[in-house]
């Protein structure tokens, strides 16, 4: 009898389609949110671990894809390695996909012991306390982070504040465009306030009048060229003119305020750049030819994030050897020829035809990547030596070096030599208030699809026939349509979160 039942059970959770742990998974993932984040914060006292020659202690590590394909995972594990080799303690890469979900793998002993991802991924393993809090007297990066990054990971749970990730780069989109492809006359023709600085770089209306005359001198060439149905890159024309994610300091999911203020000027920009581009924009298209055709000379401009700074390096260095070019020339002149910026101010008015009038500011999303320990690391001392070693100085100047991130550290920020231009441009953005850090709370994630869905709708519109939604009869943006579009928007939102998920 005893045996039927264990064998009905088994079967039970084979119906429901998941494994037989799984059935035990909510009274264990319960038992690890029972701890108290005093309790977790504890485990840091004590001397550092010691394994044994034949017994090392063992850390799993989960890094980016981006980290491991450039060789900086192997850089950081040895040197980790080598330092602490008199403890008897290894750390090797966890081999596991980079988004993968340590609320559903640690319970079980799956989960890695040391992660690197967004913000927005660490924070939200805050709830249910999969993430451990980590002493900030014993963080030897702590009193270099700007208080955008000491704030992004600062938890509060019962009225107490958790320090729980160490920032390691500030991520946000810039602008890059290819110096080698301005005109020859520039500084006559696209250098109205004679600065020195291109008008396409400052102004976005001059990036589209100047994208509209490259692409009918050349219907295959273009200027500004971005996938705007991607919400991480297009919230930005939004936020600009007023609009942000949830109220309360991004805590509040029940205000919602993607269509605030001036936000449908914002869309009405996303529909005249659409007008610039091609069809690639409603999609990821772009988005996956955007080193390539940047480096064939087809896209003038790209929105891109820092992590891509070394392919796009890589591929136009490539483009210049088949010209000709020796290796190491090939190399400089790429770094040479590709400029960073942030994204060109918008007009306050929301038309990118007007040639004069009041510019604002772009405000970006963004997000600041780190360093978390897991709460179910048989080894917290030791992940805490290894996350001390990788946010430290030389390491963090070393994954620039590798990967031309700007580091969230200050005193790494006025040292570094790969893309150090971008990592100066983004402390004065996050000081200026012109980054907006992803949402941490719980449902954040769920403002993608909405977003996506619209951002689409609206990129879509130039390529329709006789059926568009957010033009006039007589040719001009409907703003009305597009304000409507984005209350839409903050509705499905608002249901994903809390009608449909509970």
């Amino acid at each position: 009898m005893n045996k039927l039942k264990k064998t009905l059970s088994v079967a039970l959770c084979g119906v429901l389609g998941v494994s037989l742990a799984a059935c035990n998974g909510g009274s264990r993932r319960e038992k690890y949110a029972e701890q108290s984040l005093a309790a977790l914060y504890e485990k840091f006292e004590g001397d550092l671990e010691r394994g044994t020659p034949s017994r090392p202690i063992t850390l799993h590590v989960l890094e980016n894809d981006t980290a491991k394909q450039s060789g900086y995972l192997k850089l950081l594990l040895d040197g980790f390695n080598e330092k602490y080799k008199e403890y008897n303690i290894v750390a090797v890469d966890a081999n596991q996909d980079q988004y993968s979900d340590l609320a559903e793998n640690g319970p079980y002993g799956y989960g890695p012991d040391v992660l690197y991802q967004a913000n927005d991924v660490l924070m939200k393993y805050c709830n249910g306390k999969h993430i451990t809090p980590l002493p900030i007297d014993k963080l030897d990066a702590y009193n270099e982070l700007p208080e955008l990054a000491k704030k992004t990971y600062t938890y509060n749970y019962k009225g107490t504040d958790y320090f729980m990730g160490v920032g390691v780069n500030i991520q946000a989109p810039m602008m890059y465009y290819r110096k080698d492809l301005l005109p020859d006359n520039w500084e006559d023709e696209w250098d109205e306030n004679k600065n020195g600085i291109p008008d396409m770089q400052e102004d976005m209306r001059a990036m589209w009048r100047f994208g509209k005359a490259r692409n009918a001198a050349n219907k295959d060439k273009y200027g500004f060229m971005q996938s705007l149905f991607d919400p991480y890159f297009s919230c930005g024309y939004l936020f600009t003119y007023g609009a942000y994610v949830f109220g309360n300091d991004n805590t509040d999911t029940k205000d919602i305020g993607f269509d605030n203020k001036d936000s449908r000027l914002g869309a009405g920009v996303i529909l005249q750049l659409a007008e610039s581009m091609n069809m690639g924009c409603i999609d990821d298209s772009i988005t996956v030819a955007r080193e390539s055709e940047f480096a064939a000379g087809n896209y003038f401009a790209v929105n891109n994030t820092q992590d891509m700074y070394g392919t796009m390096v890589d591929n136009l260095a490539a483009a210049y050897r088949k010209q000709g070019m020796t290796a190491t020339a090939a190399q400089e002149a790429a770094k040479e020829n590709i400029v960073s910026a942030p994204l060109p101010a918008l007009p306050a008015s929301g038309d990118l035809s007007e040639r004069n009038g009041e510019l604002l500011d772009s405000i970006v999303m963004g997000g600041i990547n780190g360093y978390a320990i897991s709460s179910y690391t048989k080894y917290p001392r030791a992940g805490l030596a290894f996350l001390n070693y990788a946010t430290g100085f030389e390491m963090t100047v070393k994954r620039n070096e590798y990967l031309g991130i700007a580091p969230a550290r200050e005193d790494c920020n006025k040292v570094v030599t790969v893309q150090a231009d971008v990592a100066h441009s983004l402390f004065e953005m996050s000081e200026q208030g012109r980054i907006s850090i992803m949402p941490t709370v719980s449902g954040a994630d769920r403002i993608w699809t909405p977003l996506q869905t619209s951002f689409t709708d609206i990129a879509t519109d130039p390529y329709r026939t006789d059926d568009k939604k957010y033009y006039t009869s007589d040719g001009r943006i409907n703003h009305n349509a597009l304000d409507a579009l984005l209350k839409n928007t903050n509705s499905n939102i608002y249901k994903s979160i809390h009608t449909f998920n509970g």
